[in-house]
């Protein structure tokens, strides 16, 4: 899945990349210019969805999103494994739903032939970033959902003992750098 993984961060900084551009173009356009570029904030918005969809991705790779572990961490290892199995599945069928209404929405806007209200594009050009991203959301979280299926019962952690054994882990890499300057 590398290829998945470098797909992901390379769409994510493209964004990012013209997303700032666009928005200090337009600063710079209203103050010293007394112009606005109008077509920057379509696209910048767009862009974001497109940014917010593929770090959801990103964030569901790294198991990094934020959740509640009072209530996990409070559990046995058979419950909490059940209970991540159902909430990393019903993400991926929600997703999924974003994925097939999204698909829904961008044929609808086809028929209809709506265009952005700056730019006059096709609206379906940037409706098609929501079921592009949603596809690799999909992607990710039924990877993790059956990355926990799985997982061995006896490997089960608590998302305390996973942070203590990253924080370990990391001050151990710092150590060897260290070591290794002197």
């Amino acid at each position: 899945m590398k290829i998945l993984d470098k797909i992901e961060e390379t769409i994510c900084i493209v964004c990012l990349l013209a997303m700032t551009a666009l928005v200090f173009a337009n600063v710079f356009s209203r103050y010293v210019l007394h112009l606005s570029l109008s077509f920057s904030e379509e696209i910048t918005t767009n862009l974001f969805v497109l940014l917010s969809m593929m770090g959801t991705a990103i964030a569901a790779r790294r198991r990094a999103h934020l959740g509640l572990s009072i209530l996990t961490d409070a559990v046995s290892p058979k419950l909490r494994r059940a209970l991540l199995i159902f909430g990393f599945g019903l993400a991926t069928v929600f997703s999924f739903a974003v994925f097939f209404y999204g698909v829904k929405m961008v044929q609808s806007e086809y028929i209809l032939g709506q265009v952005t209200p700056s730019m006059q594009w096709p609206e379906w050009v940037y409706g098609c970033f929501v079921p592009f991203g949603a596809v690799f959301m999909t992607i990710r979280f039924a990877q993790i959902t059956l990355e926990e299926i799985r997982n061995p019962e006896d490997k089960l952690k608590t998302d305390a003992e996973l942070m203590i054994e990253e924080a370990a882990a990391e001050e151990a890499a710092y150590l060897a750098r260290e070591d290794e300057k002197k």
